[in-house]
């Protein structure tokens, strides 16, 4: 057992699956950083604001993800360059328009709510609550803005 009473070998299973999320989390959050920057035409904007709030939320998802690993007793991941070799999540370079920045986010929330449905489900089977309960606001969010997401592309 841990030091928080969890079986050792599942928060390692945990840890390491956390950090995969982390990776994909970090380069999300660039991702939106730049749509946020580099915004063009009629929805300007609309999608200026809506990226600089996602990329907020997703900076404090970022930093619980990573103490939430050190919560179990692991070490978050910290290099970019890790992040880079282990994300799911690929770097979108130069997205400019509405409709490539919306369906990129889209993409990226379909990665993250398959990876946190797996955490959340493991973190279930091992009495993890702490971690199932930061699954599953992510993934009640998420689901949230997957909808009006959707709905801004028609």
């Amino acid at each position: 057992m841990n030091r928080i009473g969890l079986n050792q070998a599942s928060s390692e299973q945990l840890i390491e699956q956390l950090n995969d999320l982390l990776a994909n989390y970090q380069i999300y959050y660039m991702n939106v950083r730049g749509f946020h920057w580099n915004i063009k035409g009629d929805k300007f904007f609309e999608l200026h604001v809506k990226f600089e709030e996602l990329y907020n939320d997703l900076l404090i998802k970022v930093d619980e993800i990573a103490e939430r690993v050190l919560t179990l007793g692991g070490q978050p991941a910290h290099a970019y360059s890790s992040y880079l070799k282990h994300s799911e999540i690929k770097e979108a370079i130069n997205y400019t328009g509405s409709e490539e920045t919306v369906n990129s986010l889209l993409s990226s929330f379909e990665i993250l709510l398959k990876k946190q449905r797996t955490i959340m489900e493991l973190s279930g089977d091992s009495g993890d609550e702490g971690t199932s309960a930061l699954m599953s606001d992510y993934i009640r969010e998420q689901e949230k803005l997957v909808w009006m997401y959707g709905a801004f592309l028609g």
